[in-house]
């Protein structure tokens, strides 16, 4: 199994409530159960206010290294994300487990 995290920062002056993140938060959660190869999924605001803290998490799991390239490339994965780079910037990290 392979954990894919993701950490999302929001650039400055954009706010949770802004439209725009509020419909990419919800095109993240609707990503639940449209994936098959998702094994693991779940996502959720920051509840820290630590300055080093970042804003929105993705936690999932797929089975292996084709599984995950094939959520990266799935048009929903690809259209959720491509929301995000208009607020947004983010890290990740892929490891076994």
């Amino acid at each position: 199994m392979i954990r894919h995290l993701v950490l999302f920062k929001l650039n400055d002056g954009v706010e949770r409530d802004d439209p725009r993140v509020v419909a990419g938060a919800e095109a993240f959660r609707e990503l639940e159960g449209q994936i098959p190869e998702l094994a693991f999924w779940e996502c959720a605001w920051n509840i820290t206010d630590r300055p080093i803290a970042y804003d929105f998490a993705i936690n999932s799991a797929v089975a292996d290294q084709d599984a995950l390239k094939r959520y990266i490339e799935h048009p929903a994965h690809q259209a959720a994300a491509g929301q995000w780079r208009e607020f947004a910037t983010w890290v990740i990290a892929d490891y076994p487990f």
